[in-house]
């Protein structure tokens, strides 16, 4: 891993509004933070993740997206998993394999508790 210096204004400002950071859900702010940290820690350069973000974005608009600005961090999402494994941060089985916990984790919870990971574990063994 090499570690480069991301200046600043080359990464992209937190989408506001008058109040502050705004996203739609915790996880757009999470797969926003996680893309910027991981480029300001030299796993990738910004000028890659974007190339990434761009291919995402053009994929689904193929697939029918309305680019309505409502799967925006989808697109991100799916950018961000795809550079990692392809940058070798992951491999694609062992994030498959956490996709599906935590979908369980999600099935198990109930309605307005904070899901735990635990909760999609016991029915994997």
């Amino acid at each position: 891993m090499t570690h480069s210096s991301v200046p600043l204004h080359d990464l992209p400002a937190l989408p506001r509004d008058a109040e502050g950071p705004v996203f739609n859900e915790p996880w757009e702010a999470h797969a926003f933070a996680l893309a910027v940290r991981l480029s300001e820690a030299g796993f990738f350069s910004w000028p890659e993740w974007t190339a990434f973000l761009t291919e995402a974005i053009r994929a689904a608009r193929q697939q029918g997206d309305p680019d309505s600005g409502q799967t925006y961090y989808h697109h991100w999402l799916a950018a961000l998993e795809r550079l990692c494994i392809e940058k070798s941060l992951v491999r694609d089985a062992d994030m498959q394999r956490r996709k599906e916990e935590w979908r369980r984790a999600y099935l198990h919870t109930p309605h307005g508790q904070p899901i735990e990971l635990s909760a999609g574990q016991s029915d994997a063994r």
